[in-house]
């Protein structure tokens, strides 16, 4: 069974830190802190929902949930760790909290879901003295969250395969806008009237597209396809989602 004490920072600051006492917790507590406030900026920096002490919490729950179950197996050897499980468990149901539909039938708050859950592991895993494998945990947790979206966007960006939000200045012309599709080389897969528009009056569609001509694969993004379908006169507002 791995031990805290095999830790390479434990190693590095003594035995202590791999031990339950007051300047361990101390140390656990405030590492905790630190990384879950870097990573919460990060989230607060682009306007999520779930921010800076959102993160710092749930990563100080599973911190104190963890550290409380090796004293309680420390002074009565029970062996479970219930506490941890039930941090787990809470982060979970406020992870899938912050999920939810937005107007335009996507579904938001995916990533901010995973970052709670990690961030609660992350806390425990603190907790149990890893400081190492904390550590380098939180830099991956911040390599996906702040350096991959823009290559996610860009691989997006580059499929045959995307979804719109498409408003017409009248239900009659969705006709004259799969033809135009059509003649474009892209193909419509799936079309709907977005749920929550039905009854505003306002004709509005979400569109599942393929790209199937190859000059269009070879050469056009999304957005320059979208920018195209934008200039059509009965096109009243169009965008990724």
């Amino acid at each position: 069974m791995m031990s805290a004490l095999n830790d390479p920072i434990v190693r590095l600051l003594g035995p202590w830190a791999g031990e339950i006492n007051i300047w361990s917790v101390l140390l656990r507590i405030f590492c905790s802190a630190v990384l879950s406030a870097i990573i919460g900026t990060e989230r607060s920096s682009k306007r999520h929902s779930a921010g800076l002490r959102t993160f710092m919490l749930v990563s100080l729950a599973g911190t104190i949930a963890m550290m409380a179950d090796l004293w309680l197996y420390e002074l009565m050897r029970t062996g479970l760790f219930l506490l941890s499980v039930a941090a787990v468990i809470s982060t979970t149901m406020i992870a899938t909290n912050s999920l939810f539909i937005s107007s335009r039938n996507q579904i938001k708050g995916i990533t901010t879901s995973a970052g709670l859950l990690v961030s609660c592991l992350l806390g425990i895993s603190l907790g149990a003295g890893f400081y190492t494998l904390t550590a380098a945990a939180a830099v991956a947790m911040l390599f996906c969250l702040s350096l991959l979206p823009s290559l996610e966007v860009t691989l997006k960006d580059r499929s045959n395969h995307f979804e719109i939000h498409l408003e017409l200045t009248s239900s009659t012309r969705l006709k004259e806008f799969v033809a135009t599709i059509r003649e474009l080389g892209l193909k419509i897969d799936d079309i709907e009237t977005n749920p929550a528009y039905v009854n505003s009056g306002l004709s509005v569609y979400s569109v599942a597209i393929s790209v199937t001509k190859k000059e269009l694969k070879k050469f056009k993004t999304h957005r320059e396809i979208i920018d195209a379908l934008s200039t059509l006169e009965y096109v009243s507002h169009i965008e990724e989602i």
